[in-house]
């Protein structure tokens, strides 16, 4: 029964995740990128939790470890993008 209520949550915010996404123009979405990194940083130690909960129960480690690997590249992918966008506000002496 508990692993059904996880499952379910995980369904409702894949399909929740997409809704939002969708709505947001293109021009916003890279400044909202970088505020929402700190909220993805709060999902990997919510991951964490998950896979250190899930005990010996090798499905939920693989989905604890899978939680994991996916709000880590969110987190770092959002940074990488944001720095690219910043580097286009720079002048030409600043790059150097």
């Amino acid at each position: 029964m508990n692993m059904l209520l996880l499952f379910f949550t995980f369904v409702l915010a894949i399909f929740l995740g997409i809704e939002l996404i969708s709505k947001v123009p293109s021009q916003l979405h890279t400044p909202l990128m970088s505020g929402s990194n700190a909220i993805s940083g709060i999902s990997i130690v919510g991951a964490l939790v998950a896979a250190g909960y899930a005990g010996n129960d090798s499905l939920g480690n693989l989905l604890g470890f899978v939680a994991v690997v996916c709000a880590s590249i969110n987190v770092f992918g959002g940074y990488v993008v944001t720095d690219r966008m910043l580097g286009m506000f720079k002048t030409k002496e600043e790059k150097r």
